[in-house]
């Protein structure tokens, strides 16, 4: 099985480590052997969503000399491997040809957390059951259009055993967007209240999606409004199904 370099994001490393680790206990229990690469930073996503792509690029040549050595890259953000898999090559062409065949080789190998599962390795039941929860997802806007993440995540859950119930508006943005919420506060508290009304009538227990910042933005809503349920990593929701005694057993974390 590969060796897989985990990315773990800057919102994994400093608000939800916990996301982060499940998705290790995912890959791993996927048959994956996987490293953290200690010396990993930013992709460089807030730096081009400010209109810094000098700064961009130095994160990005960065990125590239950490990840290479690995089989896959994986993240739990779908906004992020998207970044690697759509900017990388602009960011820097202007260091010379000599970047863009290692820019291009990497970024085909870096993938959102379903996606690689579900994808490339072709695991869609993990053998998880999460207690029968109701569940409604969240598409992302940067995994769902730039690296067409639709049925990974839904094919996970109803194979953990949830009930997939669809919310009228599942691909339309939360509101998120980068620096779109910063800029444009109102509108995206209004798409956030949206989505959480949309999740609230298929009486779900959660709200699932595959990117983290989607996730917080969701959440600070429903903390202020008590609408919508609670919004959860795919990640999270996946690996509360797994059983930490056949967990020890298997060798896992």
């Amino acid at each position: 099985m590969p060796t897989v370099g985990l990315f773990v994001t800057c919102l994994g490393d400093q608000v939800r480590p916990d996301t982060v680790a499940n998705a290790e206990r995912l890959l791993v229990r996927a048959g994956c052997t996987v490293e953290v690469p200690l010396i990993q930073t930013c992709c460089g996503q807030p730096a081009i969503t400010a209109g810094e792509p000098e700064a961009a690029a130095r994160l990005a040549r960065h990125w590239v000399e950490t990840f290479e050595p690995f089989d896959a890259v994986v993240t739990p953000s779908g906004s992020c491997a998207s970044t690697v898999r759509h900017w990388y090559a602009r960011l820097l062409e202007p260091l010379g040809a000599g970047w863009l065949p290692r820019v291009d080789a990497l970024a085909s190998r870096t993938f959102e957390l379903t996606q690689y599962l579900v994808d490339e390795l072709g695991f869609t039941d993990l053998q998880l059951a999460p207690a029968g929860l109701r569940v409604t997802v969240h598409d992302a806007c940067h995994g769902l259009r730039n690296l067409g993440i639709r049925d990974q995540p839904r094919a996970l859950a109803t194979a953990a055993g949830v009930e997939l119930v669809e919310m009228s508006e599942p691909e339309t943005c939360c509101g998120f967007g980068g620096s779109f919420s910063a800029s444009y506060p109102e509108i995206a508290t209004h798409l956030a209240d949206d989505k959480l009304a949309m999740a609230a009538a298929t009486d779900a227990d959660c709200v699932v999606a595959c990117d983290t910042a989607c996730l917080l933005h969701l959440e600070a809503r429903r903390a202020v409004t008590g609408v919508g349920p609670e919004p959860v990593h795919i990640a999270d929701l996946l690996a509360s199904g797994i059983d930490p005694s056949r967990e020890a057993n298997e060798g896992a974390l």
